[in-house]
């Protein structure tokens, strides 16, 4: 199937727009002109038969004010003097044109054509002036009110028309945003194979690379584990030859042997957890949190738990006791004990594992997830591990479509906080 560029419906848009707007302002346009000074032109004749009546004529209402005054300055700056036009306003009038005095807007070629523009006329009276004027335009006209409701409706128009073409453009991206968002290592994740040409190619390069991640991470996890699992012979043989040692040497060296182990033990851990295409069913995370806590009390954990509502997760119960297992042994080695808890928070079950302990530097927090780095630098086989408890904790968290973050309690002490969906 052949796909449409996204440039296509961006185009369209705009020519979309273009027709509407110049539609709009050609029938505002053909729907009167604009109102000038005085509403239109005004006949000269209806001017002197207000000047010779004394009454503005009802056909010049809304065009000519009457006043009387006895200065004669009158008139507006923008106005200049046209005798040929007092010459023809007095023959119309029937009075002398030493009577006339006219300031006017606008020259005119014949003296005897319409008035345009505002304009001043005074006929000179026995007890002063009587000054025909155009009336004061208004500054906001119903003209003006249908172009500006016209625009505010064409605003409406394009602006629906922009938020449609423009959802439908972005929808897809936003699906294919969502999509990178849940790849993880050891599942594919469906990329959305839909919208315009251009992110659809985008959607073909973002699957071709999630296979390059996928097939090398396989490869390397292969190779770490082969790795580990080949190191157990070898271990084995100078296990055996560690016996003929003196007790002191072999009591050191069958400790760092077992420290070997435990290292190659957590290295194979790492490269199943998250990664081995366990299914997921539904479970209690409650349940399995309240089970795993007896056990490691029972065994003499100083561990505690606080019982929430009833969360119900899709997982695999014993990589979800690994996460958790883990981070209960890092509170009760760094932190002296620990307290689990979770409550329920928009679709989201939030666990916290809370301990006494210092506490975490959360300049380091991102560098602490890595392999084989460890919270406690001292290396010492007592107080640190193997490094790769919060990175198996981080793997298998998003193996379930979670994530795990580093916290300070405001009182003291570390906190983990893992998010599941629920």
């Amino acid at each position: 199937m052949k796909r449409q560029s996204i440039v296509v419906p961006i185009v369209l848009l705009v020519i979309a727009a273009a027709l509407i707007a110049t539609t709009t302002q050609f029938v505002v346009m053909f729907n009167g002109p604009p109102p000038g000074p005085g509403f239109g032109p005004l006949p000269l004749t209806r001017l002197a038969e207000a000047l010779r009546s004394g009454q503005v004529p009802p056909s010049a209402a809304n065009k000519v004010v009457l006043t009387r005054g006895s200065a004669d300055e009158f008139g507006r700056a923008d106005e200049q003097p046209l005798p040929a036009r007092d010459a023809a306003i007095a023959r119309m009038v029937g009075v002398p044109v030493a009577r006339i005095h006219g300031l006017y807007q606008f020259p005119a070629r014949d003296p005897e054509e319409d008035l345009r523009g505002s304009f001043t006329v005074a006929l000179e009276m026995p007890d002063g002036w009587l000054i025909a004027s155009s009336g004061q335009r208004p500054s906001f006209t119903q003209w003006h009110m249908r172009r500006l409701g016209a625009m505010l409706v064409t605003l409406a128009i394009l602006s629906l028309l922009a938020w449609a073409v423009t959802r439908r453009i972005s929808r897809p991206i936003r699906d294919l945003a969502g999509a990178a968002k849940r790849v993880r290592l050891g599942a594919r994740q469906p990329i959305p194979h839909k919208g315009p040409r251009e992110v659809h190619e985008l959607a073909r390069a973002l699957d071709s690379m999630q296979e390059r991640i996928l097939h090398e991470a396989e490869n390397r996890s292969a190779m770490l584990g082969a790795i580990a699992h080949d190191l157990g012979t070898p271990l084995s043989r100078i296990a055996f030859w560690v016996e003929r040692l003196p007790d002191d040497s072999r009591l050191r060296a069958e400790a760092d042997i077992e420290e070997m182990r435990a290292m190659l033990k957590a290295a194979l851990s790492f490269t199943r957890d998250g990664r081995d295409g366990a299914p997921h069913d539904k479970l209690d995370l409650g349940s399995l949190i309240e089970s795993l806590v007896d056990d490691l009390y029972t065994a003499g954990s100083p561990v505690s738990v606080e019982a929430g509502p009833r969360a119900v997760v899709r997982g695999d119960s014993a990589a979800l006791r690994r996460l958790f297992s883990n981070l209960i042994q890092n509170a009760v080695r760094y932190g002296e004990r620990a307290r689990l808890g979770w409550s329920l928070h928009e679709g989201k079950v939030d666990v916290l594992v809370e301990d006494d302990g210092p506490g975490f530097d959360l300049a380091r927090a991102e560098a602490l997830f890595a392999p084989f780095v460890r919270g406690e630098a001292s290396r010492n086989r007592e107080t640190g591990g193997t490094g790769l408890g919060l990175a198996i904790v981080r793997s298998i968290a998003e193996a379930h479509g979670g994530e795990v973050m580093l916290e300070n309690r405001p009182g003291g002490g570390g906190r983990v906080r893992v998010q599941l969906p629920a």
